[in-house]
């Protein structure tokens, strides 16, 4: 599917994003992520395998909360995306410091650390797109 505008906005703004894996067990797993966008798909960087990828290796269903700008009724917008992940081997440092620029700030040198593992990019392909604001449900 094709991200709407408004919702690539909120994917690149540089608010934290909730990323959900499901567990073995079947329980969610949520931790919190920089997101980036390549074309239509949400790509987050890892630099060392974890349970997220371990995860997403398993069952490729995941889910991306962020909040965004703006509020109806009291209730601050909120973007969510459903999808199905896959994780790319290497190229974590590059995205990852290309992130930071806006995670962090302009001039920010990360991975902060010598020689960084290539690591792993998390690929979202978007399944569905909803919320509270122009990408979603409002009142």
């Amino acid at each position: 599917m094709q991200i709407p505008e408004s919702a690539r906005e909120v994917l690149t703004s540089g608010r934290l994003a909730h990323l959900t894996t499901i567990r073995r067990d079947g329980r969610p797993h949520t931790t919190i992520v920089w997101t980036g966008l390549d074309g239509d798909e949400i790509v987050i960087g890892k630099l060392f395998e974890d349970d997220k990828v371990r995860h997403i290796r398993r069952d490729p269903r995941v889910s991306l909360s962020m909040e965004a700008e703006g509020s109806q009724m009291g209730m601050q917008n909120y973007l969510v995306v459903e999808g199905e992940a896959r994780v790319t081997e290497g190229g974590a440092p590059a995205l990852l410091h290309e992130l930071a620029q806006r995670y962090v700030g302009p001039g920010t040198r990360f991975p902060p650390m010598p020689d960084p593992p290539e690591g792993f990019i998390i690929r979202v392909t978007p399944t569905k797109v909803r919320g509270m604001g122009p990408w979603g449900t409002t009142f």
